[in-house]
């Protein structure tokens, strides 16, 4: 099966450069390698090919090759078990010319020119000294009659001996691979026998590297299902802990509910009472360029062991206000000032007005589902009203990573085919959505989640392994 050229990562920048005139080189990240001379460019390919073979074995992973050669130029995947596979390929476009040695300009006179019979097929060899250009009047002595004499002159330019010092680097170009720090070869290398990370943990480590990059601008995930109960707070809790954690941006969670959501319920509450109502009362002082950007505090309730912050919801007793959109905008102005990271949480109407805006402001759209039927019902109809709007609506629905964790109802009590049964539903939902989305990820059940505030170190190692795969695929649409 081919790999599909998104998936290799074009790191480190690797070129191979063949030339004709019997040398070659592999550039890796800017430090050159000079490839062993070959009777033959084929041979010289053969050989360069070897060298990038031996970086996609040090490197564990396919790579990137743009290549360059008397032929033409174009860009193949390499892997290390010595595959290699054709992205794109364009013939370098022929045209006749005298040959001559590589170190000696080729100098074509109108004398030589009227050597050449006109329908001879092949070019004549230049002599191995340069041919003097003649004077215009002993070129017209020699010359045959001819009612167009043929007076130019074509030089040809002999490939440079040396090399700029800009193509080169002596600094190491490829990453030194750490060793393995999981599992038995985690276990060898402690004991001082250097092994290389399973294929497991290489797969970790690339989620990690994902979820901890930075990016121009803010950015707002909106987590997303019509239907209470689809794990909507806990996704926004887990995604939120995960990217403030490895990549630490600046990061807070807003619970973005008409009324009155639950996101304050299941984190850490600040020492003060205040939520989203107090931070729009408060948006002139806030987007003032005087303000410190220490007095967001006063209005959020920071997560001490995650660090990220929350924004919650109204709570007043009468519940007599809904956030409008005009809200909506004023709240994000003001928390993308002070936040590169904000994650909505939402209420369960797609109608109402402060949900509408908040996709207008979303860039990446999480949709959680439990593996219930009615939940995921209401997940595919949440992203079938996105689509149908069309627009930045619908690339939403199409970009958007769904979260399927296995029922809450899972207990541990329960029997080992009910486990299975379990399992199955959840794969059997994910399988579902996968042809619609981005990104389709499954969490294990674990009673961390299900009651009382959320931490992340709470979780099960088999729960954090997932909810990090989950925020990779998340950031990875950033």
């Amino acid at each position: 099966m081919g790999t599909t050229p998104t998936q290799v990562l074009a790191f480190p920048n690797i070129r191979a450069i063949v030339r004709d005139n019997g040398t070659a080189e592999v550039v890796v990240a800017g430090n050159s390698r000079v490839v062993p001379a070959g009777d033959s460019v084929q041979e010289l390919r053969n050989n360069a090919l070897a060298l990038i073979v031996g970086e996609a074995q040090t490197l564990q992973r396919p790579v990137r090759v743009r290549i360059e050669d008397p032929d033409g130029q174009g860009e193949l995947i390499v892997h290390p078990d010595n595959r290699i596979e054709s992205v794109s390929y364009d013939p370098r476009q022929t045209r006749r010319r005298a040959e001559a040695p590589e170190t000696t300009p080729k100098i074509v006179t109108p004398a030589l020119i009227d050597t050449v019979s006109p329908p001879a097929p092949e070019p004549v060899a230049a002599p191995a000294e340069p041919v003097p250009v003649p004077a215009p009047a002993a070129a017209a002595d020699h010359a045959p009659a001819s009612p167009e004499p043929q007076t130019a002159v074509v030089t040809e330019e002999a490939v440079p001996t040396r090399r700029s010092l800009k193509e080169t680097s002596f600094l190491v170009s490829a990453p030194v691979m750490e060793p393995a720090t999981q599992g038995w070869r985690g276990t060898l290398t402690r004991l001082g026998f250097r092994m290389n990370p399973s294929e497991e943990e290489l797969t970790e480590r690339e989620d990690i590297r994902t979820v901890s990059q930075h990016w121009p601008g803010p950015r707002t995930i909106a987590v997303v299902n019509r239907k209470g109960g689809a794990n909507k707070t806990p996704t926004v809790v887990m995604l939120s802990a995960i990217l403030a954690r490895y990549s630490g941006a600046a990061t807070v969670a807003w619970d973005n509910n008409e009324s009155q959501g639950t996101l304050g319920w299941r984190t850490e509450k600040g020492s003060h009472d205040r939520s989203v109502l107090d931070l729009i009362d408060a948006s002139t002082e806030l987007l003032s360029p005087s303000t410190n950007a220490a007095e967001i505090a006063k209005f959020v309730h920071h997560q001490t062991a995650d660090k990220f912050d929350v924004l919650r919801s109204d709570e007043n007793e009468e519940g007599d206000h809904e956030v409008t959109a005009e809200e909506v905008d004023i709240a994000h102005q003001v928390l993308t000032r002070y936040y590169r990271l904000v994650v909505m949480d939402s209420g369960n109407t797609a109608r109402a007005a402060n949900w509408r805006r908040m996709i207008d402001h979303t860039n990446q759209l999480v949709v959680p589902v439990t593996a219930i039927e009615d939940r995921a019902e209401a997940a595919r109809l949440t992203l079938q009203t996105l689509e149908s709007r069309g627009g930045h609506d619908a690339e939403l629905a199409r970009n958007a990573v769904v979260i399927v964790s296995e029922s809450t109802d899972a207990k541990r009590s329960m029997s080992g085919d009910a486990l299975k049964r379990a399992k199955d539903e959840a794969q059997r939902i994910a399988d579902g959505f996968a042809p619609f989305v981005r990104a389709v990820v499954r969490i294990p059940y674990d009673p961390a989640l299900v009651n009382g505030p959320i931490r992340y170190e709470a979780l099960q190692p088999a729960t954090q392994r997932a909810w990090l795969a989950a925020a990779a695929a998340v950031a990875a649409g950033f």
